[in-house]
């Protein structure tokens, strides 16, 4: 079972003293708040309590370097559900590293991996053909980040993640099919 209490204990118990951040459980939008004067900890906070809300937002975590780690929602923009054809390409080529980070997560904790496009009312003439190509370039990336390895953050969550829900069993290149996207 995967309860969301387990997941922020896990991160938390990684990531708060050493790292300064912490996950938390939020309302509709997830947002990335640095650390100000009157609250000592950056903070990671996911919508909804999902579990996989949780998962794709510490993967941006995980990503972001130090300059992106010191500005709110790591200085990035966000076009809400709707986009054009053009901001949907410009979302999806930040989003697949992060994406790709988050499947690895979801293998490493026993979880489902949903690829999202994150644009259901948008332009979707070319949604089909889109999608697949977005799928393509995220199991291009997941194939990168296990050949060149992932970032000290991400190892870290992935070798807590994988003692917690998989008796310390490590990951397999095996696991990450393209048919499975």
């Amino acid at each position: 079972m995967h309860q969301i209490s387990q997941l922020i204990d896990i991160f938390n118990q990684n990531f708060k003293e050493e790292w300064g951040t912490e996950l938390v459980r939020g309302g509709n939008e997830p947002i990335y708040i640095p650390h100000t004067a009157h609250y000592p900890f950056d903070r990671v906070i996911f919508a909804h309590g999902y579990f996989a809300s949780a998962l794709h937002e510490i993967s941006h975590w995980c990503i972001a370097g130090d300059e992106r780690r010191r500005l709110v929602d790591f200085g990035y923009w966000y076009n809400p559900d709707g986009r054009t054809e053009q901001q949907q390409k410009e979302f999806e080529m930040v989003e697949v590293k992060p994406q790709a980070l988050e499947w690895i997560f979801c293998r490493a904790a026993n979880f489902n991996f949903n690829v999202s496009l994150d644009n259901l009312s948008g332009d979707i003439s070319a949604a089909a053909q889109a999608a697949e190509n977005f799928k393509d370039k995220i199991w291009q990336q997941v194939q990168q980040y296990l050949s060149n390895g992932l970032s000290q953050r991400a190892n870290i969550f992935v070798d807590a993640l994988t003692a917690k829900y998989r008796g310390h069993e490590p990951l397999s290149s095996h696991e990450f099919k393209r048919e499975d996207l």
